[in-house]
């Protein structure tokens, strides 16, 4: 099989380059697909439906949550499975996988479709925005399983060696959006209806080309062989519930920072707040690629017990996040006012205020890159109460903690500095679990 000579023998920086590039073009053009709704909107209908967009976001980081739940616990267990050369294991696992997202985005679209007011309410949408955050929520919903089947084959092309297919994939799915959003938006005025279309059709484009590798019967994993099997499924799941947290987290603080927002700047501060998230979804996007692409080399190296490939692996990827963390930081305060111009061109109170904020929120890109590395890494070895620890602390406790603290000294700018904070705080937390795991493994070897 091509993959375990690859994964398991080839040069670890050639490796790196192999999966992490293809990751990180595929994981931030997926990223970006509902900024190219924000920009288009922004621009051409107002700055209210980029912000309805942003209202309705928590309801596409939950659907990417599913997926990642199964996409990222699958591809561990099924990478360690084909590290152990138990092919029919991982065939089962592929299989199992599949099956229960289909279920899944069904149920998904379903309610999406239904009660997609409600959730727009839930969400935080006020009588301005409420129309337009709900059409946005019920046609998106339409397009679940196909949302849901791009990510995850994605993601699980990777183990089987063919990591450019996502790209492939992704850079056609990026056109058809901009396409897409320019002829319903630009040109057929069909506003805040043409931008989810746009963004479904353009995730169905990225499903039928990742689909392709696992068509045929061939492949170490396709749609005709293996079975259903529930255990595996629980297994899957549980390893990847760290990444269903995180997408978790990312919605309840994106709602928790809108009503912060809201009530302290009203639609302004929503929309600002919306700016500076799409510019920090595309710098985080870069880290997570690179954990999603170096994730199935880790774990195959991991069951095979290549042990020194695994610490080679992360020691490179750790030391290109922190250069690309201090680029990132420095690219905000230089030219920060002309990346918010892409998403607000015609409101000078949105302008100042995410101005003012990016200067502040910039300063966690020194810290979240090595967070979401070591979240991957602990999933990528199986140890999914680690990878859990860290979502929840750097996406839920911190993160709540801080707004329910630093805006009453700080007001506005307490609101900003809330994620940096979090970041930091979640780091210290991270050298302790890695420390702790150290120790485990040393003791295991003594007592061997």
């Amino acid at each position: 099989m091509m993959q375990e000579n690859i994964l398991g023998t080839e040069k670890i920086s050639k490796l790196f380059i192999k999966f992490s590039i293809p990751a990180i073009l595929s994981l931030t053009i997926a990223g970006v697909q509902t900024m190219v709704d924000g920009i288009f909107l922004g621009n051409f209908v107002g700055t209210n439906a980029m912000a309805s967009v942003n209202i309705a976001a928590p309801f596409m980081q939950l659907m990417i949550g599913m997926n990642m739940i199964v996409g990222i616990g699958g591809a561990s267990y099924i990478g360690r499975s084909l590290g152990e050369k138990d092919f029919k294991r991982a065939q089962d696992i592929f299989k199992s996988a599949c099956l229960f997202m289909l279920g899944l985005s069904l149920i998904v679209a379903c309610l999406g479709f239904t009660f997609n007011q409600q959730l727009a309410t839930f969400l935080g949408a006020n009588e301005v925005l409420l129309a337009d955050s709900a059409t946005y929520i019920k046609i998106l919903a339409l397009f679940a399983p196909f949302i849901s089947f791009s990510f995850i084959l994605g993601i699980f092309v990777r183990c089987i060696g063919k990591p450019n297919v996502f790209l492939f994939s992704s850079i056609a799915s990026f056109f058809a959006n901009i396409i897409l959003n320019y002829v319903l938006i630009k040109q057929l005025k069909l506003g805040i209806v043409g931008a989810p279309i746009a963004t479904g059709l353009s995730f169905t484009t990225s499903f039928l080309i990742a689909a392709i590798p696992f068509i045929k019967k061939s492949s170490v994993l396709n749609f005709f062989t293996g079975t259903f099997n529930l255990k595996f499924t629980g297994q899957l799941l549980y390893n990847g519930s760290s990444e269903g947290i995180s997408s978790l987290a990312t919605a309840i603080s994106t709602f928790v920072f809108n009503m912060a927002f809201m009530e302290i700047a009203g639609e302004d501060g929503v929309s600002a707040f919306t700016a500076i998230g799409y510019i920090s979804l595309f710098a985080s996007l870069i880290v997570c690629g690179i954990s999603a692409g170096i994730g199935p080399v880790i774990s195959y190296n991991y069951g095979a017990k290549l042990d020194s490939r695994v610490k080679q692996m992360m020691s490179l990827s750790c030391k290109v996040a922190i250069v690309m963390g201090t680029i990132l930081v420095f690219t905000i305060f230089l030219f920060g006012k002309y990346l918010i111009l892409l998403f607000v061109s015609d409101n000078q109170a949105v302008l100042d205020l995410a101005l003012h904020g990016s200067k502040i929120y910039a300063f966690t890109f020194f810290f979240n890159g090595l967070n979401i590395l070591f979240s991957g890494y602990f999933t990528s070895i199986g140890d999914a109460l680690a990878s859990i620890i860290i979502a929840i602390c750097r996406g839920i406790i911190f993160i709540l903690a801080g707004i329910s603290i630093l805006p009453q000294f700080m007001g506005i700018s307490g609101v900003w500095m809330t994620v940096p904070v979090a970041e930091i705080l979640t780091l210290l937390v991270v050298f302790f679990l890695f420390k702790q795991r150290n120790l485990k493994n040393t003791s295991s070897l003594i007592e061997d």
